[in-house]
């Protein structure tokens, strides 16, 4: 079964077909599709459909999750958060985004650290790795503040609107994440990504 975590100011639960409608507008900006790989602009509706009813094959051939970052508060949907798992290697890419108006509060940095946990302690995971593009740093530091190492650039790695951009990469190892647990540091409570987060397949 889909996993659903909460956080201090989040729930972190599976996608349902009701959240089609608060998706297609939340990824319609254009400056989410900007800092994604692969979300489409326009983004057309029927998209969001489609990638809901994928997520429990993803979650039955390799225990990828893909989860919805509502505010605990009142449900509001304000982006998505996942684990593109390869169960061969124990190793997960962590993928996620958030509207426009979500933007600056931390909520990508709160959810991360309650999913890279569970991926670490509850999926069993060795490895967890995220990416994004040098020419957005917000998402970086979303991985910095959760323990993440920076682990290289990948130059000209991907073909975004016609330009070739360089990823930068990160990571994390099981035994770093619990030593961080027990030598705790101020990482507190941003869109990056890949295939489990993204509407359409996700990127950086």
């Amino acid at each position: 079964m889909r996993p659903t975590l909460h956080t201090e100011r989040l729930i972190l639960r599976p996608f349902a077909a009701a959240d089609a409608d608060a998706i297609t507008r939340l990824a319609s900006a254009r400056e989410i599709a900007a800092t994604t790989l692969s979300i489409p602009h326009p983004y057309e509706r029927g998209f969001a459909e489609t990638w809901i009813t994928s997520h429990e094959d993803q979650f039955a051939a390799s225990g990828s999750i893909v989860l919805a970052i509502t505010l605990r508060e009142d449900g509001t949907l304000a982006g998505a958060i996942g684990l593109d798992v390869e169960p061969l290697h124990r190793r997960a890419e962590l993928g996620y985004w958030v509207g426009l108006d979500y933007w600056g509060r931390g909520y990508c940095t709160e959810a991360a650290l309650a999913l890279v946990r569970h991926g670490f302690e509850t999926m069993g995971l060795h490895r967890i790795l995220a990416h994004h593009f040098s020419r957005n740093p917000a998402s970086g530091r979303v991985m910095q503040k959760i323990g993440m190492r920076h682990e290289g650039t990948l130059r000209g790695h991907v073909l975004k609107w016609g330009v070739q951009e360089d990823l930068e990469l990160y990571g994390m190892l099981h035994d770093d994440f619990a030593r961080m647990k027990r030598t705790p540091t101020a990482a507190p409570p941003e869109a990056a990504p890949r295939r489990a987060a993204d509407p359409a397949r996700s990127g950086a």
